[in-house]
């Protein structure tokens, strides 16, 4: 009954939030507000530079293969456990996906910054 309670008062709170942040701002965007601010300055150029897609693709990549790590870093302390086929077999998928990825990588030439 408590567990019902907290979840229906975090939904409601999320909800009140949500709408006080979609309706609260005021939009009123005019030329000196949107123009970037160079330090007093006017810009010498423009802001709005495109940004390569490979620099996303490697970063976001990282962060996936960081991720990863992340989840085998905690084996050290799983080989105590008295399962330890359960744990050798879960640390031998996970290295398996960071193998397959990286391999998928290497393959579409996600990793190599010349185009």
């Amino acid at each position: 009954m408590n567990l019902l309670i907290i979840i229906t008062i975090n939904i409601t709170l999320s909800f009140i939030l949500i709408s006080i942040a979609f309706w609260l701002p005021q939009m009123n965007l005019y030329s000196e507000k949107a123009n970037p601010y160079e330090c007093g300055f006017d810009p010498t150029s423009s802001a709005r530079l495109p940004f390569s897609m490979k620099f996303f693709l490697v970063a976001i990549t990282f962060l996936l293969f960081d991720l990863e790590i992340a989840l085998l870093l905690p084996l050290p302390w799983a080989i105590q456990t008295t399962n330890t086929t359960t744990m050798m077999a879960t640390a031998f998928i996970l290295v398996t996906i960071l193998a397959l990825g990286l391999s998928y990588e290497w393959t579409q030439k996600g990793l190599e910054w010349t185009e």
